[in-house]
């Protein structure tokens, strides 16, 4: 059977090499069974970081690898090219991968980014073959990145060319979009949500007209479903460039995972969002199982410096006392501090204001830093930037990285929440906050280094227990010490 071998693989290898995941016989197994079985499986791991478990999802797919897709951002391929199928290879493990957008004529692994996984499915390739999608508690947003729709200045020139009798309405419909968005911003190069009035007269237009070149086709079919519209403003050019997002992107793939079998990996300990999205699309599933302890054997604790009785982020002097707990953290410091905050105005201001005392020492979204630098950013840059930067010494959350409001994406599917009658806050925002928190500090952890939170929510509200319990192991730091 294809677990007992799948075991024995791993068992064998194991006895070479110290794991830092100790469940990944059991992993393979279960991987093993569900692509037999070719069940509808969601697996839980209870581990720091993927990495550790490789081992256990990709000797079951050495062994049966026919109709297998595996889904990877760009990350996950190189780690797997450079690092995993070597390291299979000196075990006399061959695992051929295909990358083509036609599917595979041998025995392969059919390795897919997000991007093109969309494009394959489109054509109809992926019916009934077996899914694997590792680190599926961000599938969602990566899907939905992957079907953005990006309009900008030189695809109105291409429309215009294209249908020459309407090119003048067109020329008089966009500056009339681009005053209505620059009257309505309200910060330089801020974003704006474009409302039905704004959109209505393009569509009528459009409808009117023989077939267009893309992307407006596909503009089009957005309009008419629940997708997310907005424009990014450029005052210096005094253009704009409209995006569309789907609010709830695995609504297009509901066909897919309806009739096709799948593994899904999560790595978060907070997954009730997606698992009621997909379920709501899909029905129940074959698997559902956690892998590891509650506080797996792997994750070093970390120091958490949370003071008692800190200011609420909207109160009057919650600016002041970032600066002075921030002053306190950063002083005689020798590693690297990553400083995040999530308000761009507030960030500017803060590293402006640490600059001026520290010097060199501070810097803004900078993969550049000296040896004991400070780098002042949102928790975005850093999820990206992490593997450009050697692990930091020390994390500062200035302010909890909640999605904001002022996002159009989020205002979008706020409301969608709200016309369901549906909590937005503990359903939505909260999840995806408990999601993104453990991959900001998993660095940090791995250099056993120091996080500090500067937010007053996290004892003052009742949710706070939630984040503190994502955020295990943990040592309390009553207070700075000095070195």
């Amino acid at each position: 059977m294809l677990e007992a071998y799948s075991h024995n693989y791993v068992k064998s290898l194991l006895k070479k090499e110290v794991s830092k995941w100790p469940h990944n016989l059991t992993l393979s197994r279960l991987i093993g069974r569900s692509i037999r079985r070719h069940d509808r499986s969601i697996i839980e791991l209870e581990v720091s970081d993927y990495n550790y478990c490789w081992l256990g999802i990709l000797i079951p797919l050495s062994i049966h690898r026919k109709d297998v897709v595996l889904v990877v951002t760009e990350k996950q391929r190189h780690r797997l090219i450079t690092f995993e199928l070597p390291r299979l290879k000196k075990e006399g493990l061959n695992l051929a991968c295909w990358e083509a957008l036609t599917p595979p004529s041998g025995n392969q692994i059919w390795l897919l980014n997000h991007v093109d996984f969309l494009k394959v499915y489109r054509k109809g390739h992926l019916r009934f073959k077996q899914l694997l999608i590792p680190e599926a508690e961000l599938f969602i947003a990566r899907l939905r990145e992957a079907m953005a729709i990006n309009v900008t200045s030189r695809d109105w020139d291409v429309l215009r060319r294209t249908h020459p009798s309407a090119s003048a309405a067109f020329i008089q419909l966009h500056e009339h979009i681009t005053k209505e968005l620059f009257s309505k911003v309200a910060c330089i190069d801020g974003n704006v949500s474009m409302t039905f009035s704004e959109i209505a007269a393009l569509q009528d237009l459009l409808g009117l007209l023989g077939e267009s070149p893309q992307p407006w086709p596909a503009l089009l079919n957005a309009l008419s479903q629940k997708w997310a519209s907005w424009a990014a403003l450029n005052h210096k050019l005094l253009d704009w460039t409209w995006h569309l997002q789907p609010l709830e992107p695995l609504l297009d793939l509901q066909e897919l995972f309806q009739e096709s079998p799948f593994v899904m990996l999560f790595g978060s300990k907070e997954n009730t969002l997606f698992l009621n999205q997909l379920e709501s699309c899909v029905g129940s599933f074959d698997v559902n199982v956690r892998v590891g302890n509650c506080i797996s054997n792997d994750q070093e604790p970390i120091h958490l410096f949370l003071p008692r009785r800190q200011p609420l982020p909207n109160t009057e002097y919650f600016a002041d006392h970032l600066l002075d707990q921030s002053r306190r953290l950063i002083l005689g410091r020798s590693g690297l501090t990553i400083l995040l905050v999530d308000d761009d105005s507030l960030l500017r201001k803060l590293t402006t204001e640490l600059a001026a005392e520290f010097g060199r020492r501070v810097i803004y979204q900078s993969t550049s830093p000296l040896s004991n630098g400070v780098i002042c950013c949102s928790s975005m840059w850093w999820l990206t930037a992490q593997e450009k930067l050697p692990a930091p010494e020390q994390l500062i959350i200035t302010i909890l990285p909640f999605s904001t409001l002022e996002s159009p994406l989020t205002a979008a599917r706020v409301e969608a929440y709200k016309l369901q009658g549906l909590d937005w806050f503990r359903d939505l925002l909260l999840p995806e906050l408990l999601t993104l928190l453990p991959k900001l500090v998993l660095p940090v952890r791995e250099n056993q280094g120091r996080v500090a939170v500067l937010d007053g929510r996290l004892r003052s509200r009742s949710w706070g227990a939630k984040i503190l319990s994502v955020l295990e192991p943990w040592n309390p730091l009553e207070r700075l010490l000095p070195l």
